[in-house]
């Protein structure tokens, strides 16, 4: 089940990208858990149409946390899997651990330097790689942030809904647990939108 999920949101990913850069419009600050413009990933064909065909040489650069995480290895092979299938260029680079900010948004910043044509952000927090959306954006990069710390003034957002998770979780308790129990709950990393 998790890999199919994982499989689900790293196969939208590379073909969300393209279509909203083509047919999506300006959106205010994003909240992924209040959006109401949102869409699921199923849904994405029938409101916007078939995926447009790829411009041949298409340089899509992948900026994720860490590679430390099977998670984020999980998704940067999944972009490479698809960019296969449509015959699109991807490098998948992370900083060297989860609080590396400055790292990540080195790799960010060389990558908008070298020409990329679209970028993915997974950043580290929802304000780190502000600054080089801001950049990328002012060269006409398509930017999609991708999971799970969301920089508010992001344009396109791929990923799940944070409240959506806590909720099914609850109610999993709800329906497994009958009897009550303990739960930890563990607060993640300080300025991401997740935490």
């Amino acid at each position: 089940m998790k890999k199919t999920i994982k499989s689900v949101l790293i196969t939208a990913t590379i073909p969300t990208l393209i279509a909203f850069s083509v047919f999506a419009s300006d959106l205010p600050p994003l909240n992924s858990d209040t959006e109401q413009d949102r869409i699921g990933w199923n849904e994405l064909e029938s409101k916007f149409g078939p995926l447009p065909t790829i411009k041949d040489g298409t340089k899509v650069g992948g900026v994720s946390k860490t590679l430390t995480n099977e998670y984020w290895r999980s998704l940067g092979e999944g972009y490479q899997n698809i960019a296969k299938e449509h015959n699109v260029f991807v490098s998948y680079q992370a900083a060297a651990n989860e609080g590396d900010q400055m790292g990540q948004l080195s790799i960010a910043e060389t990558m908008i330097a070298q020409g990329y044509d679209a970028l993915l952000f997974s950043p580290q927090t929802d304000a780190n790689l502000q600054p080089a959306l801001e950049a990328a954006e002012a060269k006409g990069i398509s930017v999609v942030n991708v999971n799970d710390a969301v920089i508010p003034s992001t344009r396109y957002y791929v990923g799940n809904v944070q409240k959506d998770n806590g909720v099914r979780v609850a109610n999993w308790f709800i329906e497994n647990k009958k009897g009550g129990g303990k739960v930890a709950v563990i607060e993640g990393q300080p300025g991401v939108f997740a935490a």
